[in-house]
């Protein structure tokens, strides 16, 4: 990387003579990290004309002054009543009226190369982690059951008429690819090339028309298979060409109110809008602009208790933070509303310990996005297993709450690769006692009673968070205070969250934990606040005792979050467990290698 600054360096003393280099504004943090160096590196180089100004842009989607002004509340943001900004025509720039020599572009073999050279993704088995799905592996067994007690040459004969079925389909489908908008037959993202998603915008938004056009009416088609849920549709279809930048979200913002006013004579109502694509696609891109303005913030004025970096996870944008510079890799997962603030009193005192720790705001929670997507414990086992690899780099200790538990044991149990062992505090899941298979429960779209409950809930939550927190901190209730209590209120008003209460509503853990347990294989810590409201810990720890022989389990007088209730107490434990447990892994490594 030092290399490629000098070049850049050299580059413009010998060629450009450059007064301004223009960059686009980043919030994701690997992003940022790269042009802070280029501008360190190009500052501190001495140029002959003086040193160029760097500017960063970006398409403002409202007209926000001053960042450390922003309300913390998306409820208190609509209240600015802020305009949003008129998109402006294209740019067309004068031809470089120099001789430059720009060199050949790197070939694919030059890519693959780069990208195996990256710490820990040399390895072929780390790097084919993501390529399999929670879903796949969990369905493996079920499906090869069901392939052995049937008759292999019909299995055949059905396989060899689906193909020609299959083929015939797609050379029928490749005659109208050329018009299509869409990159592939298969795929439900809109191609790149600005043009092509204007036009798959016009016919998104005008959905409830219909039309004679063969491009228009495979959106259509498209859009009804992807509405999983009210709205949907539009992140599954535009999601990446809003990420590339290949259409802005002022301008999707600009061409659905066009449309709208169009439909109503001009006018657009206050009580909403008249078609619902023009509702989704609004609703979207607002949602979108308010988290990368929240991230935007984080990166630039600093005040959490923790400095905050932003990993984009299939264009959705997620908090998260590290801290310690050396070390076995520690990873902490927040609870059913929390964030990764939730262990504010853990982080530095086992970082302080030797090691790496790293915390994440899960998707759907405190100021990470909160999509319009089904969310399933899959869906956050995948986008652990996605941290742990493009972020963290190597395997770690996994820490996780309540619900948060369960999510990092799916990952433990799936891709054992990935955790050196497990840490349980007041964990959701059960046990199965001699279970002889995995309950796969459809989590897909939800009902019109989930809504309604969804909201419901919403509302009592925000009425009685105080007192609700409170009760999970019999012990020290001191601890659940107004900053807790506040920073969970303002996750309230984020837009997107009765979606994610939707799913929450509808989510299954049919995988019994000793199933997980089982499949770890490693070492595994149970920390139990007894007096927890939300679970009968007695029976919990008896089952655990009876059915999970590799389980260490340590019991405290606390309620549902011992981490934060006791912290001094749960981070002696934690110390001493990840010192044995690192022990353990580097034993069982020199035995294997011996």
């Amino acid at each position: 990387m030092r290399l490629l600054h000098k070049a850049y360096c050299d580059f413009m003393s010998e060629n450009v003579k450059a007064s301004y280099i223009f960059a686009e504004e980043e919030v994701e943090y690997n992003l940022h990290s790269v042009m802070s160096l280029v501008q360190s590196s190009v500052s501190s180089e001495p140029f002959v004309w003086g040193n160029p100004e760097f500017v960063f842009w970006r398409t403002p989607f409202y007209n926000v002054g001053n960042l450390e002004e922003l309300p913390a509340s998306y409820h208190d943001f609509l209240k600015l009543q802020l305009s949003q900004t008129i998109p402006v025509a294209a740019p067309t720039l004068p031809i470089l009226d120099m001789e430059v020599d720009r060199g050949a572009l790197p070939i694919f073999d030059d890519v693959k190369k780069y990208l195996q050279g990256k710490p820990c993704q040399s390895d072929k088995c780390w790097i084919s982690l993501k390529k399999v799905s929670a879903e796949s592996i969990l369905r493996k067994e079920c499906i090869s059951q069901a392939v052995m007690k049937s008759d292999p040459s019909e299995s055949l004969k059905s396989n060899e008429g689906k193909n020609i079925i299959s083929s015939t389909l797609n050379n029928v489908k490749s005659t109208k690819i050329a018009k299509s908008v869409f990159a592939s037959v298969e795929g439900t993202q809109v191609r790149g090339g600005t043009n092509n998603v204007l036009n798959a915008l016009a016919a998104y938004l005008r959905y409830l028309e219909g039309t004679a056009r063969d491009d228009w009416q495979e959106l259509h088609e498209k859009l009804r298979k992807a509405e999983c849920r009210k709205g949907a549709s539009f992140g599954a279809l535009f999601g990446s060409a809003l990420y590339l930048g290949t259409i802005s979200r002022r301008r999707v913002y600009y061409e659905a109110i066009k449309y709208e006013r169009e439909r109503n004579a001009g006018y657009v109502s206050p009580f909403g809008y008249s078609a619902p694509t023009v509702a989704a696609a609004i609703d979207a891109v607002c949602s979108m602009e308010w988290y990368w303005l929240l991230a935007l913030k984080c990166q630039k004025c600093n005040e959490g208790i923790y400095p905050i970096r932003i990993w984009s996870w299939k264009s959705y944008l997620i908090q998260y933070t590290v801290v310690g510079h050396e070390g076995p890799a520690v990873l902490f997962v927040h609870g059913f509303g929390a964030f990764l603030e939730h262990f504010r009193d853990n982080l530095s005192s086992i970082a302080d310990g030797g090691h790496r720790v790293w915390a994440i705001t899960l998707l759907g929670f405190g100021k990470s996005e909160k999509p319009n997507v089904i969310y399933t414990k899959l869906v956050w086992a995948e986008l652990l297993r996605d941290f742990i690899i493009d972020v963290v780099g190597e395997p770690v200790h996994l820490v996780g709450n309540s619900i948060g538990g369960y999510f990092v044991s799916i990952v433990a149990g799936l891709w054992p690769a990935l955790a050196k062992s497990l840490v349980l505090l007041n964990t959701a899941g059960s046990i199965v006692p001699s279970y002889s298979s995995i309950p796969l429960v459809e989590e897909g779209q939800t009902s019109g009673l989930a809504w309604l409950q969804a909201r419901l809930l919403l509302l009592y939550l925000r009425s009685r968070a105080g007192n609700i927190l409170k009760k999970c901190y019999p012990t020290n209730t001191e601890r659940a205070d107004d900053w807790l209590i506040g920073e969970m209120l303002r996750a309230s008003y984020d837009p997107g969250v009765p979606i994610v209460l939707e799913s929450i509503l509808n989510i299954n853990l049919s995988i019994p934990l000793n199933y997980l347990f089982d499949s770890f294989g490693g070492k595994i810590l149970i920390i139990q606040g007894m007096r927890d409201p939300l679970s009968k810990s007695k029976l919990f720890l008896s089952m655990l005792r009876e059915h999970c022989i590799r389980v260490t389990i340590s019991e405290l007088d606390a309620g549902h979050c011992p981490h934060d209730e006791l912290p001094a107490e749960v981070n002696s434990i934690l110390s001493e467990w990840m010192s044995t447990a690192e022990s353990f892994t580097n034993t069982v490594e020199g035995a294997k290698s011996f």
